[in-house]
């Protein structure tokens, strides 16, 4: 049943959680962008360098992880819940190999940019 273009039942959760996870992924990838422009300027603290880093690393190892996913096959069924959380999950698992000490591209980064004075 349709009723003023809502769908009846959860066919449109799908559809939803695609647009919502393009809107992330853009929003991300322009708040990278935005802080790393930001960095540019001489008002910069290391801190803040750092923790732009930090945020393009966890990025990065969510898009790793999401590519990683679709090569294996599950036996379980995807439905809309599991795909939107599943989302939310790989984001989670992203950024908690990223605390700390992290895989160490924040660091390489960090050290370029400082290296060539951005």
């Amino acid at each position: 049943m349709n009723v003023l273009g809502i769908n009846n039942g959860l066919g449109g959760l799908s559809t939803y959680s695609n647009i919502t996870n393009n809107v992330q992924n853009t929003y991300k990838t322009e708040q990278l962008e935005k802080a790393l422009t930001v960095t540019n300027s001489e008002e910069t603290t290391d801190e803040e360098l750092m923790d732009v880093c930090k945020n393009f690393e966890a990025y990065f190892v969510e898009q790793v992880f999401k590519e990683m996913k679709k090569t294996v096959n599950s036996e379980e069924e995807e439905n809309e819940y599991s795909s939107y959380f599943g989302e939310m999950l790989t984001q989670t698992y992203a950024e908690n190999a990223t605390e700390g000490q992290g895989l160490g591209v924040a660091q390489l980064l960090y050290d370029s940019m400082k290296r060539n004075g951005i």
